[in-house]
């Protein structure tokens, strides 16, 4: 993949159809913060540091689905299905990845991209082994390669081989394809949590 090349088409892509995205989605975005803070004390914004294109530090954002403060207890990074952490719109909105949409800041900022591998926590990160840290090559995406082919059915390892599949296959129909399946993925309400009902780690 030639890595520049590839950022300037994405990012001709990104700036545009995520500043759409936010005008056309704003009676939605500003119906959930409402849900958001009216059924549950706290933000309605969750912030916290992922890594980025290049291993660079950035602010992610989703909608609150969980108690404040809900690292500190129960499984703290990992969530489980029928998780009391998590709120009842919370909920809802985590089965349909509707939690996930503030995300579209973080494109519009240049942080992330509408495609790429999902953005994770440092400690994640320094996990890795070398070989699977072309992952950090791409900008991370709103969905990504992993994300319509198993999500979260895959282990971590499965699907750092996929994101590092997806940055040395790029290609401009590639990004289109898994765009068309985001929808009908997110639609569907499958594959939200692990075979064993939690999710590990961040996506």
């Amino acid at each position: 993949m030639r890595n520049a090349s590839c950022s300037v088409v994405k990012r001709c892509l990104d700036v545009p159809f995520s500043f759409l995205g936010l005008v056309f989605l704003a009676p939605l975005l500003a119906l959930i913060g409402f849900a958001v803070k009216l059924t549950s004390p706290g933000p309605v914004i969750f912030r916290q540091t992922r890594v980025g294109l290049n291993n660079h530090p950035f602010t992610f954002y989703k909608f609150r689905s969980m108690v404040e403060g809900a690292e500190q207890k129960g499984l703290g990074y990992a969530v489980a299905k029928d998780d009391d952490r998590i709120t009842k719109v919370g909920k809802y909105l985590r089965n349909t990845s509707l939690d996930e949409l503030p995300q579209l800041f973080n494109v519009l900022k240049g942080d992330m991209s509408l495609v790429g591998p999902r953005p994770t926590i440092a400690s994640e990160v320094a996990k890795w082994p070398p070989e699977l840290r072309a992952r950090l090559q791409v900008r991370p995406g709103l969905s990504g390669w992993a994300q319509v082919n198993g999500r979260n059915l895959l282990s971590w390892d499965e699907k750092l081989i996929l994101d590092v599949w997806y940055v040395e296959n790029w290609s401009l129909w590639l990004d289109l394809k898994i765009l068309l399946k985001t929808v009908p993925t997110m639609l569907s309400r499958k594959e939200v949590y692990g075979a064993d009902g939690i999710v590990r780690g961040k996506e």
